[in-house]
């Protein structure tokens, strides 16, 4: 794959502001390869990255044994990754200090086995799951993705039974839905409300032009929705992934890359009600790199959020891009005073 390259004029915002990505995704596919060296590539980019969220994407999943266990496969490989960046060889960046794992909740009690492996494999850094459960009544969304969910997971007769092993161990559940789902998530997490749930991409208000719907289209459903999850206090939102297609934004079909101030106008309104919804408290920032590189450069990504939040205060701002993502995950890291000089 092409590495990014800073353009000359393009000025890093507040460069020293310590970030955890709380959203980051590596593989070795047929048709993509984007490991650690891509990654630090992209995170030496100027901004200051002090570590990184793995998150599941069924990749390095075993090839044999049992079914259920076969996920293992990637909390190995993620542990690994993350005990080479921990040697300091490869920079001050933490890649892969929390890791999101995951589990087919719908085999019910029997998930949990695979639950304390993963938690004995990388027990410094698992600190829960990520199931997919996206669904929509056309083929568009589906294209996109590597791994088809089946329809109705949240309603399956074992997927709450998966989830109670979830709770049992103090680990959190990392929800990727479309918007019209989000009241699935509120059930959630009113029968599970010690257990963390952190909501994905904000929540995705989906608006495909290939079936016809613009972004204004599903604004206010999806502000809706979102509003009544908020209210859920163990819900948290992780802002960004709007460099999908799903939003239907475009830019990923232009022929020039956006600037910062072209995706700040798109994305603003976005960003800024999910972050007035859920209070910086229970907001992190994330990358979701490489699938948000369809639209831009990390970097660019990274400028587009700081300039977003530029009216917020220090205390507000240290929450988004690190404190909430260092709480949720409970990462093992040097406090902010120490990850700001890349300590």
């Amino acid at each position: 794959m092409n590495c990014p390259i800073v353009e000359p004029e393009l000025e890093i915002i507040e460069p020293d502001l310590p970030i955890i990505d709380a959203h980051q995704h590596l593989f070795d596919r047929p048709s993509r390869r984007y490991m650690m060296e891509d990654y630090l590539t992209d995170v030496s980019t100027g901004h200051n990255i002090v570590a990184s969220v793995y998150v599941e994407t069924q990749a390095m999943a075993r090839a044999f044994g049992p079914e259920d266990m076969r996920p293992l496969g990637e909390v190995e490989f993620a542990n690994g990754v993350a005990a080479m960046s921990a040697s300091g060889i490869y920079g001050h960046t933490r890649v892969a200090a929390g890791i999101v794992g995951f589990a087919d909740l719908t085999m019910g009690d029997q998930i949990g086995e695979l639950l304390d492996r993963s938690m004995e494999v990388a027990r410094d850094r698992f600190r829960g799951i990520r199931q997919i459960t996206i669904e929509h009544s056309t083929e568009t969304p589906y294209k996109y993705m590597t791994h088809r969910p089946p329809r109705g997971l949240m309603d399956h007769p074992g997927f709450r039974r998966g989830f109670q092993q979830l709770e049992l161990r103090g680990l959190t559940f990392d929800a990727a839905v479309l918007h019209h789902q989000l009241p699935k998530i509120g059930e959630l997490a009113d029968q599970f409300p010690e257990t963390t749930i952190v909501l994905n991409h904000l929540g995705m208000a989906v608006a495909m032009p290939e079936d016809g719907v613009k972004p204004e289209d599903s604004f206010d459903a999806w502000l809706a929705n979102l509003t009544d999850l908020a209210a859920r206090p163990n819900v948290v939102c992780k802002v960004g992934g709007l460099g999908m297609p799903f939003w239907g934004f475009g830019f990923d079909e232009r022929p020039a890359r956006p600037s910062y101030l072209d995706l700040a106008a798109a994305w603003g309104p976005y960003i800024e009600a999910g972050i007035e919804l859920f209070s910086p408290d229970r907001c992190m920032m994330q990358s979701n790199f490489p699938v948000d590189s369809r639209t831009c450069d990390y970097p660019v990504l990274w400028n587009t959020m700081k300039h977003i939040v530029r009216n917020y205060s220090p205390a507000e701002k240290a929450k988004l891009f690190h404190g909430t993502a260092k709480r949720v995950y409970r990462l093992d890291l040097p406090d902010e005073n120490d990850s700001a000089s890349g300590a």
